[in-house]
């Protein structure tokens, strides 16, 4: 395993009393359910060996351990992103954390543009399948065959029964959840409306500048991903008005209650029938950086 991965799996397997069975990314100004944490240890990502900091505004940085209706849960709470200069390996560090710290199941969001016209600012959008748009893969390199294969299977990276399973909770919520498909994009620069009209085109119905790249470290590592995209504002030329980021704060903390309410009820759902002490003797069993067993090879400014 890579030193600097150990180190960091260490360092939290000391300071994290229950392993993780959930794991959560939350993208820009959607902080507000970390805040919600019971039992919580917060950890700043400056404290974390190796971990990249980000600096953009709507992401706190720290990593946030404790229960989220009885299930232990890692939430990463903000992210970095490939537009602030960091390699794509630093980029995808903190999903690759979430992985090994136990995480069988990661929730990734993000706030987003809408490419689709039926969409409005404010909508929750299940991510069903992402375009990788980035220019580059996080996997490029030399392949670290611990973390996962080479050449992993990207067709079901947004699990089938996880998405199944988002939707009945969003009906039992009553919460209107939108399906489509994630562009994941460079940045910083918001889009052109060319851009968007060829985005369209090419299927996607929101846009945004993250998620990609650590759902392809996810899926390679064999980690169930689940996707969940707040649309902030309409995308360019959609609407006849200027983008600004200050948009995407102002529309996440508008519908946060609702944000945040489905995603507690997902992590129930998903992480249910696990019990503290279950998990306690699997923690003694693991060694000290809990790598897992080999996995098999197959079977998201905005962000």
């Amino acid at each position: 395993m890579d030193a600097k991965l150990k180190k960091a799996v260490e360092y939290l397997n000391a300071r994290i009393p229950v392993p993780p069975v959930v794991g959560v990314i939350l993208g820009s100004g959607l902080g507000e359910f970390a805040s919600g944490i019971e039992e919580a240890t917060r950890i700043p990502y400056g404290q974390i060996p190796g971990f990249p900091a980000s600096a953009v505004v709507g992401h706190a940085g720290e990593l946030v351990a404790g229960k989220c209706h009885g299930v232990p849960v890692v939430v990463l709470s903000g992210r970095v992103h490939f537009y602030e200069g960091h390699a794509m390996k630093d980029v995808v560090f903190p999903a690759r954390v979430l992985g090994l710290l136990g995480c069988r199941t990661v929730i990734v969001t993000n706030a987003a543009g809408g490419v689709d016209r039926s969409f409005k600012a404010g909508d929750l959008m299940l991510i069903e399948d992402h375009l990788n748009l980035f220019g580059t893969n996080p996997l490029v390199g030399k392949n670290e065959d611990d973390l996962g294969p080479r050449f992993p299977d990207m067709s079901d990276a947004y699990r089938a029964d996880l998405r199944k399973a988002a939707l009945a909770v969003a009906k039992r919520e009553r919460i209107p959840l939108r399906r489509g498909v994630y562009a994941g994009v460079h940045g910083p620069s918001f889009e052109t409306p060319a851009e968007i009209r060829a985005f369209r085109t090419m299927g996607a119905n929101a846009v945004g500048m993250s998620t990609v790249p650590e759902v392809i470290a996810l899926s390679q590592m064999g980690v169930g991903v689940v996707g969940i995209s707040c649309i902030t504002n309409m995308a360019a030329g959609v609407l006849k008005q200027p983008l600004s980021h200050h948009e995407v704060i102002e529309t996440t903390a508008r519908v946060k209650d609702r944000f945040v309410q489905l995603l507690g009820a997902l992590v129930a759902a998903l992480g249910g029938g696990r019990s503290g002490d279950t998990l306690m003797e699997e923690k003694k069993k693991m060694p000290s950086a809990r790598k897992p067993s080999p996995l098999p090879a197959g079977k998201r400014a905005r962000s």
